[in-house]
């Protein structure tokens, strides 16, 4: 069975157990400023199971799409995604133990036809500091579970996951484990949960792979929350039935509620016993496509088989990412969407695929395996498409260069070399200020840089690496503070004609930036002299040579066409309704003066709040406009020097 087919089983199956199917809400949480994405599937539900009234009933199932960032570094082995469904299905102040437990079971058993004897469950053991007692309720429903389908089910107490690696399972079948592994709250364990806050145990499913030996790096032995791969979690029910007293002690809930997740993935590899997610459904449809598109073969090579993981979960998170209106950019949900997309060509890089066709042809097969279940990928098709090339095209002019210097950094030296426990040594200091060049000058995300690293045996210390970030933004915010008193002078060094020239001709620039490139333009920096001016703004990549061309053409065509320069003084929120350009971040005063080029009646060409002085025509300029060059400032910033020629 396929993703489609199981999720489908799964409403199907709840829905006839009295339960109202809902829909997914969205990967941007609503009213929920506390996180960028939906990462789990109680998320939207949580408050509902505070105590607020669900509008569909105290039965709620769903498949709820969600999203977690800080799995992004464990994408490339067998299990991880960034993006996965969770099932789940919710009493709200209705049904409890001794009806979440069999169904989930009859579900996966009967259903899904899961051999019973491949399960295996974990359940809460209790802390008598705290006077929270064991799930004895849930290990006898467990057994009576197990013993209808003919599995012997002993109970085994393990305590923490340190004593499971020592003594393993022993033979067990049910298996209590303390608060770490068997307890949810929002604040976590029990005994950090505030006065108020509801809580309770749960009783976690495992499923064994058997064809997995015990890897020993893991601990000594194997128990069901070890992570050698020979156990896989795939659903939690948590009991949530204790509130926690201001004295201390915990005390039940009146309205007790059932909170259940299981993850749909996992269950798919669970039923086609294939410990490697990547070859199942959707992902291995993936895989099966980027085999075909890049002539490479999954699993012949470790470092091959990581590029094909990594790209297939990579992309299929930005296309649902997409779908719920996320933009590229250098901030916060756009930024998480940028690295997806920048690691996940990178590694296509490394599979040999170039250009962005193949990205396309990913695009349409992830689109065609959602559409029925998800309709905002089937709406958002032409723009998801869209939104994914032209920043694949973005980013792929600066690949091959970053990874050029990434090679240089090779040869130089300068880094640890990891050593044979796969550890970084400490003897030698390592130059974070080159890899952070190239996260500044290139667009690589720290992650990238280090993978290409360890791809070469290297390795750079993030410490360093994060205080040389920390470093740049102070330069930056002192560097911004120093030319703050310029800015309503525009930047001038001196009050001399030609600078007074450069001045005006910067405002010409500007706009012509924006028609060229787009409204995102504005002034981050300016700095003129009598012999040039400069001019920073945002931007995410270099600018072409007809780009370059274009802008002069614009900015000479003004000078020729001899408009006027005039300024009015009017009320800061009046010039914000005019649409009048300022410099970003600036703080104005509640009256400012706006400086204009060109007729009224025609449209001015340009509108900018400064603070002056300026020519009063532009065939003052005097000359032939001519940008002498144009780089990179920082990571997104761009700087164009200029001159006027005679």
């Amino acid at each position: 069975m396929d993703l489609d087919q199981i999720r489908n089983r799964y409403l199907k199956f709840f829905e006839r157990q009295g339960h109202t199917i809902i829909p997914s809400s969205s990967l941007v949480p609503e009213n929920d400023p506390s996180t960028l994405f939906t990462g789990a599937g109680m998320q939207p539900i949580l408050p509902y199971l505070l105590g607020n009234p669900h509008p569909e009933g105290k039965r709620i199932v769903n498949s709820q799409k969600c999203f977690r960032a800080e799995d992004m570094d464990e994408v490339g082995d067998n299990r991880h995604t960034t993006f996965f469904e969770m099932l789940g299905n919710w009493s709200l102040g209705d049904y409890f133990k001794s009806e979440q437990l069999p169904w989930f079971f009859g579900f996966l058993t009967e259903d899904l036809g899961l051999k019973p004897e491949h399960l295996f469950v974990t359940v809460f053991a209790g802390d008598e500091k705290l006077n929270l007692p064991k799930d004895t309720e849930s290990v006898s429903i467990w057994k009576e579970l197990f013993k209808q389908k003919g599995v012997d089910a002993e109970d085994v107490f393990i305590g923490s996951v340190e004593e499971g690696a020592k003594k393993g399972t022993h033979g067990g079948r049910i298996f209590y484990y303390n608060a770490l592994k068997n307890w949810w709250s929002r604040a976590g364990a029990p005994e950090n949960m505030p006065a108020g806050e509801p809580g309770g145990p749960d009783s976690e499913v495992f499923y064994e792979f058997r064809d997995i030996k015990h890897d020993t790096r893991f601990g000594e032995q194997c128990h069901v929350n070890c992570d050698c791969g020979h156990y896989m979690e795939i659903g939690n029910s948590v009991f949530m039935e204790y509130i926690k007293s201001k004295n201390g002690s915990f005390k039940q809930l009146p309205q007790r509620n059932v909170d259940f997740g299981g993850g749909l993935e996992r269950i798919t590899a669970a039923l086609a016993d294939s410990v490697d997610i990547f070859k199942v459904s959707v992902l291995g449809e993936t895989v099966r496509l980027l085999e075909k598109l890049s002539g490479k073969t999954y699993g012949s090579d470790e470092k091959q088989t990581r590029a094909f993981r990594i790209i297939a979960d990579h992309l299929r998170a930005a296309v649902f990412i997409s779908a719920d209106g996320v933009k590229p950019s250098n901030k916060e949900r756009g930024y998480i969407l940028r690295r997806l997309l920048r690691r996940a060509l990178l590694n296509a890089k490394h599979l040999g695929l170039s250009g962005t066709e193949w990205l396309g042809n990913i695009v349409d097969l992830l689109a065609d395996s959602y559409k029925d279940f998800y309709a905002e990928i089937d709406s958002n098709l032409e723009n998801i498409r869209q939104t994914l090339v032209v920043e694949a095209e973005k980013f792929l002019k600066t690949l091959d260069r970053g990874l050029l210097e990434i090679e240089k950094l090779e040869m130089k030296g300068g880094f640890d070399r990891i050593g044979p426990d796969g550890k970084m040594p400490i003897a030698n200091r390592v130059d974070a200020k080159r890899a952070f060049y190239i996260f500044q000058s290139f667009g690589f995300p720290f992650e990238m840089i280090q993978e290409e690293l360890v791809r070469r045996g290297l390795l750079v210390n993030k410490e360093e690496f994060d205080r040389e970030f920390k470093e740049e933004l102070k330069r930056h915010q002192e560097t911004s503070r120093a030319g703050s008193e310029k800015k309503f002078k525009g930047g001038l060094a001196d009050a001399s004609t030609i600078s007074v020239r450069y001045h005006t001709a910067t405002h010409l620039l500007n706009q012509a930036l924006r028609q060229v490139l787009g409204g995102h333009v504005y002034q981050k920096g300016s700095n003129i002299t009598s012999e040039r001016l400069r001019f920073d703004f945002p931007n995410d990549s270099k600018m072409t040579p007809e780009q370059i061309k274009e802008v002069e053409s614009i900015v000479n065509a003004k000078i020729a066409e001899q408009l006027p320069v005039t300024n009015i003084t009017i009320p800061l929120t009046e010039a914000q309704k005019r649409g009048v350009v300022g410099v970003f971040g600036e703080r104005y005063p509640d009256t400012v003066t706006v400086y204009r080029i060109g007729y009224p009646e025609k449209g001015f060409f340009s509108q900018e709040i400064c603070g002056g002085p300026h020519v009063s025509n532009t065939q003052e300029l005097e000359g032939t406009f001519r940008i002498t060059k144009e780089e990179s400032v920082s990571r997104g910033v761009r700087r164009i020097k200029a001159v006027l020629e005679r």
